[in-house]
């Protein structure tokens, strides 16, 4: 499950680049939220609600077309910053985009979560910025116990991008989080459980080694008893032991 905005389905207005980064002038803080005005669509605005998120701050502008906003503008880290801090959706997606993973700190990685607000933003700042950053290893933990829904979920959206962004993370770093995995696993929030059942099946899509302890850590959540772990188990150990991913793995393996 890769972190695709769903409202990236919904049809949109095009964007018309300004001119190329070698001719045109360096965004600010002050043209990107104009440009944000003119893309804002009503039809995205009121379809957000229906893909589950309610950002109070919203013009309604599709994943592609921001996506292609970020590609305009480039690597920023600083206007990345001035574009968080506005509160806007928009502009706060288009921040984790040109935002740079080298320059983010554990103090700002904090700060952001703190204005953690709908699903898209939390799983693109973990995809295009946190995945990267030095400290995502360690805010896999310290964000698993928060009792902030959304931060929650950063901590498992996060920890299953890392378990196929991180090339040379080991096997015993995500074995280690397989036990946070179990330990939430009885959260019953929404945006919660789906990210732990996430982080559940990334990590056992890595390598046989990792789907075998997916598959065990699995097993026992399933008999922890409650309505999210019986979800989260069925659904993982259903996707874990399926054909399709066993014959991958073993294809891999060779």
């Amino acid at each position: 499950m890769k972190a695709r905005l769903r409202s990236s389905s919904i049809p949109t207005r095009r964007f018309r680049p300004r001119g190329t980064q070698k001719n045109a002038p360096p965004w600010t803080k002050t043209a990107v939220l104009r440009e944000l005005k003119e893309l804002a669509d009503p039809k995205v605005r009121a379809k957000m609600a229906y893909f589950g998120v309610h950002a109070p701050k919203a013009h309604g502008i599709s994943a592609p077309l921001l996506h292609q906003f970020a590609k305009q503008i480039g690597k920023d880290h600083r206007l990345a910053q001035q574009l968080w801090t506005t509160g806007i959706h928009e502009a706060q997606v288009l921040a984790t985009l040109i935002g740079e993973p080298e320059k983010i700190t554990a103090a700002e990685m904090d700060r952001w979560a703190r204005d953690f607000d709908s699903w898209d933003v939390v799983d693109a700042a973990c995809r295009y910025l946190y995945s990267d950053a030095k400290p995502a290893w360690e805010k896999i933990y310290s964000w698993s116990s928060r009792p902030e829904e959304f931060v929650k979920r950063a901590a498992f959206s996060l920890a299953a991008y890392l378990s196929y962004r991180d090339k040379e993370a080991q096997d015993a770093q995500f074995v280690k989080f397989l036990g946070v995995v179990e330990r939430e696993a009885h959260d019953e929030r929404n945006f919660v459980r789906k990210a732990v059942n996430w982080a559940l099946r990334q990590i056992g899509k890595r390598n046989l080694n990792l789907n075998q302890s997916a598959i065990r850590a699995g097993e026992r959540i399933r008999r922890q008893g409650s309505r999210a772990a019986r979800w989260i188990a069925a659904d993982a150990l259903r996707e874990l032991k399926s054909t399709a991913v066993q014959t991958r793995l073993r294809r891999k393996a060779t």
